[in-house]
């Protein structure tokens, strides 16, 4: 497996790593071999199941963010290769090619292989165009009465707990929350002035965050949209340009691009089926080992339980012997 480390981005000792996350890998010793190995242990299998199932019930939403991004894109195309590269972001099964492409012909068309376009530019449904960032304004403008002066262009601002507000800087985003720009699904022509073309980019940038699942994306993947979706710049520098807006995280290997307005005390404002069961993977993840104990009595409870009412309730044919527990502590141990 230590030949899949860099496949996988771990800066650390494979055995290391899976011997810290009990709860989602099992080390057990092979039968015949007698040498160690690894396997996915039965809840996170379930959860896995569990994920796969809920994004083939969610497909209707997965067709409507790829044909928002298609909409948004600067040609009315898109890259096969840069969408199996956020599939997960945006919901999409892995077989989305032969699953959701090829069967949805009626939104979408391949050019060729790599390349995807709308048929018929996306048909008549125009609340397909308004942007994420636009009902976030209908609600400032109706609720705080402000003019559209002050709205029609503003984007919502949540700065980092601590975040230093020097002189001036309070004017600066004023003005800047008022500085107009093309917006992500205009086709009009995009201005060069530096400060409206930057104000675009954050605004696709924003509205491509909004349409992932779990608001969030790898920032190096971005650039897989650079050409596409119209922004040619830095996008690290605009992103660093806009603390109020985007947050980076570095941690593992790789920097993920979150959206702040859309988490909340690190979860999820308004989470939908997919966050929820990744959420549970996750929260089992990190139970890590100090659970482990307490966790195999639970599991010690209810597998008697369901042994005594299998007892009284199943027929001989049923019946197909007792499994083995989900972790291997003795192993760990060693």
């Amino acid at each position: 497996m230590s030949r899949w480390k860099n496949l996988v981005g771990l800066n650390v000792n494979v055995g290391a790593f899976i011997g810290k996350y009990p709860h989602a890998f099992e080390i057990f010793t092979h039968p015949f071999r007698k040498n160690l190995c690894c396997k996915i242990t039965e809840k996170f299998k379930v959860l896995i199941d569990e994920e796969e199932s809920v994004v083939r019930e969610c497909e209707v939403d997965a067709v409507m963010r790829v044909k928002k991004l298609l909409l948004m894109s600067k040609n009315g195309v898109l890259r096969v290769h840069a969408l199996r590269l956020i599939r997960r972001e945006l919901g999409l099964p892995e077989d989305f090619r032969d699953s959701i492409l090829a069967k949805y012909t009626k939104d979408f068309r391949l050019v060729d292989l790599e390349t995807l376009e709308l048929v018929d530019g996306g048909g008549d449904d125009e609340s397909l165009c308004v942007a994420k960032v636009e009902e976030w304004r209908g609600v400032e403008y109706r609720e705080k009465w402000l003019s559209e002066f002050e709205t029609n262009y503003a984007f919502p601002i949540h700065f980092p707990t601590g975040f230093k507000i020097e002189k001036g800087f309070r004017e600066e985003l004023k003005n800047w929350q008022r500085v107009p720009y093309v917006k992500p699904y205009d086709r009009k022509e995009i201005s060069r002035g530096l400060e409206r073309f930057e104000k675009r980019v954050v605004a696709v940038i924003h509205e491509l965050l909004s349409l992932t699942v779990e608001k969030m994306v790898e920032v190096e993947r971005l650039a897989h949209f650079r050409k596409d979706l119209g922004i040619e710049v830095n996008v690290r520098e605009v992103i660093l340009n806009h603390p109020g807006i985007f947050y980076v995280s570095t941690k593992g290997s790789t920097q993920t691009l979150f959206l702040r307005e859309a988490y909340s005390k690190g979860c999820l404002i308004e989470p939908n089926p997919i966050y929820n069961v990744r959420r549970k993977m996750l929260d089992l993840v990190l139970l890590k080992a100090r659970h482990t104990r307490k966790l195999l009595q639970t599991e010690d409870e209810t597998h008697e339980e369901e042994k005594s009412r299998d007892v009284l309730t199943s027929s001989p044919d049923d019946w197909e012997g007792e499994r083995d527990g989900d972790w291997v502590l003795p192993i760990l141990g060693k």
